[in-house]
């Protein structure tokens, strides 16, 4: 296997894979033509079928990744009833996983169950009863479902384990376990991550038989494609700001998010009461509310949509040119995820911070794990208070020697 980034990406296609004409045909049509560094390592370790742990920055192409080398073997041993799972942190990546398997699967004969909390237990089971040869699933409703006898787990060929640090995030692990030791001992395993902490490394060790390493891009890091710019600004300003900052042409969707649901119903209204097509999501709102705000962003009927760390992770977003963080999130990682729903799939992207005096803080942990000071930017007509953040630790170098602590005008 070669090394991450010695350029296979770039001369490899997909139809240099071994892969069914069917599955072949369905990767062109969605547009796939070059592998991803992701998907170029990890496809072909998956389809030799060994165990594999990758860790990949967010936007890599991960999903792809892990499902063409799934339907292949399905495709290739006829499977019948449930063969194949993937288990997903949330109900958006679970659904949005269902969606790319759609795509992909079309042409092989294949059937995927999405099995999620906060929708219809009903039909997911007739999903299920109809011959579903993959189960995607958060843990919670599918244990619901093994405890009914509605699904069986005896028969899995193949598990993959997403956003591994994510499901330990949100307390998952003893879920996990269970569903774990419902799969035959014989199985092949994939675990995505974009981070591999001690946590995401304890699963790997308890559920991965001599699993195959890859690791793309550096740890922590953003795609090097998005533009980060911190918006000094007094609290008072900030949502006055916001409506400017959306309001010039070049923000042609954006993802606004703040660190509460509250906040997050405030802002979208108060985006709506300016005229600004928003739609808004967050844990609060019900399963079916939140599929409308996805549909209804990435159809582009609004411009704007404003969220909670509910999407943050994960969800691929075509065309997303912004995203703009009304709050602070609390921690460096959650602020990687954040802005990586910009620049997917090696497209540029631009993310802007409004920061508070009273935020520094948190600016502070995010610097120090970016390894450098982020470049301050105003908007004419607002003061721009000084955001002082503690220096961060110089873990690398960047060309040129302009200062970028100090704040410069722009859109005037």
């Amino acid at each position: 296997m070669p090394s991450p980034g010695d350029g296979r990406s770039v001369s490899l296609s997909f139809t240099e894979f071994s892969l069914p004409p069917e599955l072949k045909r369905s990767i062109r049509d969605c547009g796939y033509h070059n592998p991803t560094p992701v998907q170029a390592e990890a496809i072909p370790v998956a389809l030799e079928g060994r165990d594999l742990v990758v860790s990949a920055e967010t936007g890599s192409g991960k999903t792809a990744a892990f499902l063409i080398p799934l339907i292949d073997r399905l495709h290739r041993k006829h499977a019948r009833g449930p063969s194949a799972l993937v288990i997903a942190p949330t109900r958006e990546l679970a659904a949005q996983c269902g969606q790319e398997f759609v795509r992909l699967a079309r042409l092989c004969g294949l059937r995927a169950a999405v099995i999620v909390g906060g929708e219809s237990m009903r039909r997911q089971i007739e999903d299920l009863e109809a011959g579903a040869q993959v189960v995607i699933a958060c843990p919670g409703r599918l244990i619901d479902l093994m405890e009914q006898k509605k699904v069986s787990l005896a028969h899995m060929q193949v598990v993959v384990i997403d956003e591994a640090d994510r499901l330990l995030d949100m307390g998952f692990l003893p879920q996990l376990r269970r569903v774990m030791r419902a799969v035959p001992k014989e199985r092949q395993t994939l675990m995505f991550s974009a981070t591999m902490g001690s946590g995401p490394e304890a699963i790997a060790r308890d559920f991965l038989h001599h699993p195959e390493r890859i690791t793309i891009g550096r740890k922590a890091a953003p795609p090097q494609q998005i533009s980060q710019t911190i918006y000094p600004v007094q609290w008072a300003d900030k949502e006055a700001m916001l409506l400017e900052i959306v309001g010039k042409p070049e923000v042609q969707s954006a993802i606004v998010f703040t660190r509460t649901r509250v906040r997050a119903e405030h802002i979208g209204k108060m985006l709506k009461r300016h005229g600004v097509r928003t739609a808004v999501i967050h844990g609060d709102r019900s399963q079916a509310e939140r599929n409308t705000a996805l549909k209804t962003f990435k159809s582009g009927s609004c411009r704007v949509m404003v969220a909670t760390d509910v999407a943050a992770r994960g969800l691929d977003i075509p065309g997303v040119s912004h995203v703009i963080n009304f709050d602070l999130p609390e921690d460096a990682e959650s602020y990687i995820h954040r802005i990586g729903r910009t620049a997917r799939m090696g497209r540029e992207g631009e993310a802007i911070s409004l920061v508070t005096p009273q935020e520094r803080v948190s600016l502070g942990q995010i610097e120090r794990a970016l390894g450098e000071e982020l470049k301050r930017e105003q908007v004419e007509g607002f003061e721009a208070p000084e955001v002082k953040a503690p220096k961060p630790v110089t873990l690398f170098r960047s060309g040129g020697g302009r200062s970028r602590g100090r704040a410069r005008s722009r859109w005037a």
